[in-house]
């Protein structure tokens, strides 16, 4: 009885392991650093006055925490977009704990803060959460026509 509890409880683990590393793969959000977002959005240490988007698709970026709510709240409608959007749009996250640099830069005081690029014209800036139905419009309107 006890072998076949192990056995089972073994079985329960991996699976459960096997699943997070499925999940984990399975993202199309990015995660950004300092140094990602000049080389891969804007380096606006060199165009500090002009906004150039380096990308070739439309993109968001999320300005979040872990330990923020309503920044939970909005993580897996990143996920959904990211998926249903893959080529057509890419969705990144800032994690302004761990790049405190780069969230100074765009002077981030709330979370989550959402900078949305189209790709071609001027960034927008949207502080707070959103519904899904919310970040759907943007995306129609504005990044993905």
């Amino acid at each position: 009885m006890r072998k076949c509890f192990l056995l089972a409880l073994a079985c329960l683990t991996l699976g459960i392991y096997g699943n997070a590393q499925t999940k984990a793969t399975a993202t199309k959000v990015k995660q950004l650093t300092y140094s990602e977002f000049l080389k891969n959005i804007w380096d606006f240490e060199k165009n500090p006055n002009t906004f150039v988007y380096k990308g070739k698709a439309a993109a968001i970026v999320d300005f979040y925490a872990d330990w923020c709510g309503p920044c939970r709240k909005v993580a897996p409608i990143m996920e959904k977009l990211a998926l249903e959007y893959d080529g057509k749009l890419v969705v990144y996250k800032v994690n302004v704990d761990q790049e405190k640099e780069l969230a100074s830069a765009f002077q981030i005081r709330s979370i989550p803060t959402v900078l949305f690029i189209p790709k071609d014209g001027q960034p927008m800036l949207q502080v707070g959460a959103m519904t899904e139905a919310q970040f759907r419009d943007v995306i129609t309107k504005h990044l993905v026509k």
